[in-house]
């Protein structure tokens, strides 16, 4: 059976309270969808990938989870990754208000699947 998509990997939003995450706050709900860039520039960890809303960064993919993704992102794979929402918590300590779900996509057999639709 064909699954669109698998997920590898949940967390939290790294440095959400030391980026503009908070400006954005009160649009991010379970499902939002966020954009992750490779920034391979970071002086602090050259593996850093920054998670975006609308083209505000919120934020990063915390150090111990990003090194698999920045690896396939370098080498021309950045489409097969997804980024969503699955938990806001205005309540929680800002380290800890929203969490993340990363998953890949087969783009190979969503392309497939398209010529034959």
């Amino acid at each position: 059976m064909y699954k669109p998509s698998r997920h590898i990997d949940s967390f939290y939003v790294a440095g959400f309270q030391y980026h503009e995450g908070l400006f954005v706050f009160d649009e991010l709900n379970v499902g939002t969808k966020l954009q992750m860039v490779q920034e391979s520039d970071n002086p602090y960890d050259p593996h850093a990938i920054k998670l975006c809303y609308e083209g505000t960064m919120i934020g990063y993919v915390p150090r111990d989870s990003n090194d698999l993704i920045s690896i396939m992102m370098t080498y021309g794979h950045t489409d097969v990754f997804e980024c969503y929402v699955v938990q806001v918590n205005p309540q929680a300590s800002p380290c800890k208000q929203v969490r993340v779900n990363v998953y890949i996509t087969d783009k190979t057999n969503q392309e497939s699947q398209a010529v034959y639709a």
